[in-house]
């Protein structure tokens, strides 16, 4: 049921995104999954997740309980995509203060229109999740929970395509395959809280194969689109080329924030390449990246150097 409902996302997205009549459905599908490693302002990021298997959750506010159980379910069917579980600590004395998840339902006029429902992510490194905060109003609480239950996980980037993370879509209600896909790999045992995204597209880009009907074709895009992007991101990283264009859509976009993207990027392309991560493990190409990062800025680079040249 899964593969099926794969095939016809893709032949959805292609009759109604520009441009997509023709296209790979590998890349179709890939396009969105990268662009969830991407923050709004325009820099990529990390990966970011939960580490216990019990998330406690508490709902209050503005009649929080008319969107208790709704609001529960999206978190649950989220968590179980993940491998977690969800309990409902909203009626102990504590409950809010105890909580991994902390759900506020806001009056209608809070927040804003452009924003009306919102998440936070609460770490200490940008690796494990301490706690979050979510909040909704009232009059959007429905529409937006899957959206935002999907930001509790982990994943903050608002990409194009068949996703219930997109600004663009008109289904908000359940997951759509391509959201399953990201949760699978997110919390997958392949991967760790702080992976860089050339340490992470890899095993984005196996779930997306396995849930494609053709997946020997899709094995062969899989190569192409993994040495494409980092041609890409080198160029991005050397100022040569930009951020993906539903970052620029989301209105959201700084100049600040792609500067500090090019020498975040700088710095995830060092570390493919000492690790051989997307990318053949090479020193020079390594020391390049990361002199790169250090010139921009970046600590951790010149942190990562002093440890190689020791």
């Amino acid at each position: 049921m899964f593969k099926r409902g794969a095939a016809a996302l893709f032949a959805a997205a292609a009759a109604f995104i520009p441009g997509l009549s023709h296209a790979d459905p590998f890349d179709t599908g890939m396009n969105t999954l990268w662009e969830v490693l991407w923050h709004q302002s325009g820099i990529p990021t990390r990966l970011v997740r939960w580490e216990q298997h019990e998330l406690k959750v508490s709902i209050t506010g503005t009649n929080a309980a008319a969107y208790r159980q709704h609001t529960l379910q999206a978190l649950r069917d989220v968590a179980a995509e993940a491998g977690l579980q969800v309990t409902d600590v909203s009626d102990r004395a504590d409950g809010a203060q105890a909580a991994d998840v902390r759900v506020q339902i806001t009056p209608d006029s809070t927040l804003s229109d452009n924003e009306p429902c919102v998440t936070q992510l609460h770490f200490k490194t940008e690796s494990r999740l301490d706690w979050v905060e979510m909040q909704m109003r009232e009059g959007d609480a429905r529409r937006c929970a899957y959206h935002e239950a999907m930001h509790v996980m982990g994943v903050r980037g608002h990409p194009e395509g068949p996703t219930v993370l997109s600004y663009f879509t008109s289904r908000t209600e359940g997951l759509q395959p391509l959201d399953k896909a990201m949760l699978h790999a997110w919390y997958s045992p392949r991967t760790s809280g702080g992976m860089t995204p050339f340490e992470f597209l890899p095993i984005l880009a196996d779930e997306l194969v396995a849930i494609l009907p053709d997946r020997q074709q899709a094995a062969q895009s899989r190569d192409r689109y993994l040495a494409r992007t980092v041609d890409e991101m080198q160029a991005f990283a050397e100022g040569r080329a930009d951020v993906p264009m539903i970052v620029k859509r989301s209105g959201k976009c700084t100049e600040q924030g792609v500067r500090f993207g090019r020498m975040e990027m700088s710095y995830f392309l060092g570390v493919a390449y000492q690790k051989g991560a997307t990318v053949p493990q090479d020193a020079a190409q390594a020391t390049h990246w990361l002199q790169r990062a250090v010139s921009l800025g970046s600590r951790p680079a010149q942190t990562r150097l002093s440890a190689g040249a020791g």
